[in-house]
């Protein structure tokens, strides 16, 4: 190693000291790096749920026979809703309304007698069509409990009959249907996004501010030593936050993690290399502080929540909305979040995504060394 290599590298481990300490002396990057992920690990886990349990059901019993009275029990005792009985439907209207109630079931006059009869009548559900998967999913509890408290009188009765055809569903990865095991790998990335743009969008724009972005530039180093070494503190910075995001999944949640911690660092360490460019980049062409933070949050949180497949199926959008997805770099980490906890090593998935998010990396970290000029106006 020549005089100037030695020199170089002794440089850009000073800058690298530099932004330690600054770390350290700052109380605001240990909230963004420890308490930041836990509050939204928190919240994502537990507020975002697509899981119907508990929900607000009326029931009017028009018919007061045994049956009815024994149906209006199963619903009771039914752990998808929390049954509330009432007189009549004009007593309950009002509940759909204001949202007291999510629906509302009829059990008609002559109920009882129909099923003696083998001429069974329909029970008719009222849900509420402004929420559209509430009603969705009540309705597809609504219609199971029927099925299996109708089947359950049959063979009570020495009626039960094998079907036809009869569809014997498994349900892999996830057996218990839990929304939380989609939706808190999901939350992983979206937390990765915000703080991984947010720690490195205010680094450029803070040494321009305090006047110290001069000195940084009058040192002998080149542009991308220089960014190297600011980039690789925060790079450190967001492992610890993705490791934190994992502990609180695996022992929070109760997530199965039958994939590889190798599998699970290169995931993190590619998409870390596109949101941290992403956030430099904001940085050093806005030079401040409060606007950084601002793009930061527009470019790195929204589309994250809205275009990933987080919480919306892309196939399910317009096709310019889905070309659209392909920019969005938390595209490509949410599914492979979701392989690594639930199903394992899919290295067919990681591969593609981890060399599209290296491509933003490299093309972010391009446009950084070119938006920093030796020369400030």
């Amino acid at each position: 190693m020549s005089a100037d290599d030695h020199s170089a590298g002794r440089r850009a481990r000073a800058i690298r000291a530099k932004e330690w300490a600054q770390v350290w002396l700052d109380p605001s990057t240990f909230g963004l790096v420890v308490l930041m992920p836990l509050i939204l690990m928190i919240l994502f886990g537990n507020a975002v749920s697509l899981d119907v349990k508990g929900s607000r059901l009326g029931v009017v019993d028009q018919d007061h026979s045994a049956a009815s009275r024994e149906l209006v029990q199963v619903l009771r005792h039914n752990k998808s809703f929390s049954v509330i009985e009432g007189p009549a439907l004009g007593h309950l209207e009002d509940g759909l309304k204001d949202g007291s109630l999510r629906g509302i079931a009829v059990i008609p006059d002559g109920f009882g007698q129909a099923l003696i009869r083998g001429q069974p009548r329909d029970v008719q559900l009222v849900t509420d069509g402004a929420q559209v998967n509430i009603a969705t999913f009540l309705t597809g509890h609504m219609r199971g409990a029927l099925r299996d408290w109708a089947a359950a009188r049959a063979a009570e009765g020495g009626k039960a009959a094998p079907p036809v055809l009869e569809i014997v569903t498994r349900y892999t990865y996830n057996p218990g249907l839990q929304s939380r095991f989609m939706l808190v790998p999901g939350a992983i990335g979206i937390v990765m996004a915000m703080i991984g743009s947010l720690l490195t969008a205010l680094i450029m724009a803070r040494e321009y501010e305090r006047g110290t972005m001069e000195g940084l530039l009058s040192t002998p180093i080149t542009i991308p030593s220089l960014v190297l070494s600011k980039l690789i503190p925060y790079y450190v910075l967001g492992l610890g936050s993705t490791g934190i995001c994992v502990l609180v999944a695996v022992f929070g949640y109760g997530l199965p993690f039958r994939g590889s911690i190798i599998a699970l660092v290169l995931i993190a360490s590619a998409f870390l290399a596109a949101v941290l460019g992403q956030g430099l980049l904001i940085s050093a062409g806005t030079k401040n502080q409060f606007v950084s933070t601002q793009f930061a949050l527009l470019s790195g949180f929204l589309p994250s929540l809205l275009l990933s497949g987080f919480l919306f199926e892309i196939d399910s959008m317009p096709r310019a909305i889905q070309w659209l997805t392909y920019i969005v770099p938390a595209r490509y980490l949410i599914p492979s979040l979701q392989s690594v906890f639930l199903v394992g090593d899919v290295w067919r998935i990681f591969l593609p995504n981890i060399a599209v998010l290296m491509g933003f990396g490299a093309f972010f970290f391009f446009r950084v060394t070119r938006a920093i000029k030796r020369r400030i106006a």
